[in-house]
Parts: structure tokens; sequence; C-alpha cells
């Protein structure tokens, strides 16, 4: 798919316009400027053209800000894959010296660009416009990413510049939401795994602020890996940035069929991580626990195993959950990481056939049945897996009220004892037969 990157220097509007492109508010949008840190990735597609849109964070050169030197370098990568640029300014400020570095780099990567003027919503702007002829472009496009006023004209002229692409087969990738503290080493993970510097990566807590899909497709393994920012206490969130960015991590969650729970094993398993493991205990997400930064912890040949005991305990009664201990910055066990997670979105998506499940199950129900209630008799007669995407078994029973919450979770760990259900919740419902 061809490659559109949308660039030019802080707060002209480029993540409105990329909302605007994609059809939904993924890019976090304030008035603030450097709000957008790493690249941001989404489909669009105009005149029966499908593309990839790159949303960049502001270009500012000279800069001793720490972010801002890692916004200038993942636009310079961004520019690197693209295959027609979008070079947004805001006719407001008219042409800035920093307008002029961005068109400067852009006349170094030799690749088509259309300068689009934005922030352009009456008559009298259109003709501010002008001044950005001194930009040394020959064409210039007034939108407003606002309203959507010109977008169709730039957009006619960026759908004719793409290469022709062939017939492409869409199909759903497993998404795998990396999540996290602040400053867990979220980032530095899938910057280790797919051996790029993909995300800002630096010592200060929110650095991450957008939730960001990068796809794997490496060593037979094809999904999407989603970088989300720190999660903290409610009351810890003061501005509307962190707001935001905590409201796209939860949703990061919701739509995704594993996640990859990072903790600072230097900080403990303390009780946040835990209430965004029951958060995607709730959402019926498969679950992988990243114990990162644990070479920077101090070890005997007993501390593995203790700190597992105490991460099961915390867990409970949800306690069939991988565990791996790992480094992003030296790369320990990162690709262990990767093969549990793919372990348990298979085990997520399993299906167990009618007939099997009975066969094991109506024995053991036999042997073990439920409890007598008031002098009557619970019998279970079939058991059968529910069309869900997460694994859900219904139990068809005379008088399933009188089953209780101890028992359901006894058929739930027989469940697994059986096949294999590691890393992922189940649900067991009781039926009138």
């Amino acid at each position: 798919m061809s490659i559109v990157a949308i660039v030019g220097r802080p707060n002209v509007g480029k993540s409105t316009f990329f909302n605007r492109l994609i059809q939904r508010r993924e890019a976090i949008v304030d008035a603030v400027s450097g709000v957008t840190r790493d690249r941001h990735y989404g489909k669009s597609d105009w005149n029966g053209k499908s593309f990839s849109l790159i949303d960049t964070g502001g270009y500012v050169v000279g800069s001793d800000d720490i972010f801002e030197a890692e916004i200038d370098k993942q636009v310079e990568l961004a520019i690197g894959e693209a295959d027609v640029i979008i070079f947004m300014v805001d006719v407001s400020h008219g042409v800035t010296g920093m307008d002029q570095e961005v068109a400067q780099l852009l006349r170094r990567s030799k690749k088509p660009c259309f300068l689009a003027v934005n922030k352009v919503d009456s008559a009298n702007k259109e003709q501010d416009a002008a001044e950005f002829y001194a930009l040394g472009v020959d064409q210039y496009f007034t939108i407003s990413s606002i309203n959507g006023s010109g977008t169709g004209d730039l957009l006619d002229a960026v759908a004719a510049a793409l290469p022709e692409q062939g017939e492409s087969q869409e199909s759903e990738l497993p998404r795998f939401a990396v999540v996290g503290r602040p400053n867990a080493g979220k980032s530095s993970f899938i910057n280790a795994l797919i051996g790029q510097d993909r995300f800002v990566v630096t010592d200060i807590a929110g650095t991450t602020r957008d939730s960001i899909d990068t796809q794997y497709n490496r060593f037979g393994f094809d999904f999407n890996l989603v970088d989300t920012a720190g999660i903290r206490k409610k009351s810890k969130v003061k501005e509307d940035l962190e707001f935001y960015s905590v409201m796209r991590s939860v949703r990061a969650i919701e739509h995704c069929d594993v996640v990859l729970l990072v903790f600072d094993a230097t900080r403990g398993f303390d009780g946040q991580v835990q209430n965004i493991f029951w958060l995607a205990q709730r959402n019926n997400k498969g679950v992988v626990i990243l114990a990162n930064k644990w070479d920077l912890v101090e070890k005997d040949n007993k501390t593995t195993k203790e700190m597992e005991q105490y991460i099961k305990k915390q867990c409970e009664p949800f306690v069939d959950v991988p565990i791996v201990f790992m480094s992003a910055l030296s790369k320990q066990r990162i690709f262990k990481a990767i093969e549990t997670a793919v372990k348990v979105y298979e085990n997520r998506s399993k299906k167990v056939k009618t007939s099997q499940l009975n066969d094991v199950m109506l024995p053991i129900i036999q042997a073990t049945p439920p409890p007598a209630v008031k002098g009557k008799y619970v019998k279970i007669k079939f058991c059968t897996q529910l069309p869900t995407p997460y694994p859900s078994f219904a139990f068809f029973a005379n008088l399933p009220q009188y089953v209780k919450e101890p028992y359901k979770r006894f058929l739930e760990n027989k469940l697994r004892e059986n096949f294999d259900f590691n890393g992922v919740p189940i649900t067991v419902y009781l039926r009138k037969k």
C-alpha cells in the first residue's frame, strides 16, 4: 500500500487533518503544541486508491528539548518511508523560519510534495495564502482541517501522484496491546522487537501519548503491536492530554486480542498494575505478564519463583497466566514474550468439539456433582462451547439457579486442566436444560 506522510512544524493542524482522513478520532488534538510525538499510522482512500497515512510530530530544528530532537528523527523516518508528502502550514502565522527549514528538508527528499495551507476558512484568508509562494512551490492548496473545505482538491492531486497498486486482500491481523504504567518500558520493548527506533523513548514518564499500531511480520509471526500511553490512577491524571492518552490506552485494551502487561520489576507488581490486569480480564482478553528491567533486580536462586508466586497471589482467582521475566534494553527474553503472546492468542481462539467436551467433562461432573441445595440435586447433562470470540461454555442442568460460584470455578479449573486455556479468561454459564 502506498504511504502518504503529513509533515510540518508544530500546531499547524496535522493531527486534525489525519483524523478527518481516517474518519476516526485516533490522534490526540490539543491547542498545546508538540502533542504528537511518534509516527501515527492510519488507512484512508480517495478516488479508488487506498493508502497508508502517517501523522508526524511537529518538526523543529536546533531545539534543546529532548522530545523535539526525537520527534525530528521520527519525521525524517516518515519522509524516508513515504511515497507522497503533504507539507502543512498555518495561514494565520504566515511563512515562518521553521516552515522554510521543513521546505528545505522536503526538497532534499526529491519526493512528490503538496503544500497544504491550513486554517483557511474565509475569503480574506484565501488571499493571505499567496505569501506561501515564498517557499518555492508552483502550487498550493488552501484547506480547513476542521470543516474539511478544500481537502477534496488536495486529495485529488495526492491520489493522482500515488503509484499504481495491485489488488490487495485485507485480512484482520491479531492485535496485541502493550500496556502498563508510565515508564515501564513499553515503547523500548516494541523498538527492541522490530529492531528500529519506531517510538520516542526517554526517561520521562508519559512520553507516549497516542495508541499506535505497528505491524510485526518476522520469524513466521504476523500481527499488530499496539503501543499505548502509561495508565495512572484517575486521581493522578491532572491534564486533558493525559486524560485522552489514558482513554485511548483503555480503548486499545478493549479492541485488542491479547494484552501484554509490562511492569517495572524494580517497582514491583503494585496496585495500579493489578488494576490494568483486572481491566483486561473483565474485557475477556488474553493476558501475558511481562516483568521488564529484570536485569536490574538483585537476584538469588529463589527470586524468580518468589516473584511468580507473589504475582499469581495478587491475580487470584485468575492464576493461569504466563509470566515472562525480560529486559527490553538488553533484549533478554523479548522473543519468548512474543511466542507466549501468540500461544495465548491461539488459546483464546481455540474451539473444542462438543462431543470431545462432553466426553471429558461429563465423567468429571458425575464423579463430583454440584452440592445439593434444600434437598434438591442438580444434574448437569450436557455442555457446549458458545460461538464467542473468547472461550465461554454453557452447561445445561435441571436446576441451574442452585449452582454457586465455587462450583463454576471448579468447572473452569477442569476445563483449563484438560484443554490448555493458559492466559485466557473463561466464562462458564449454567442454563436450563
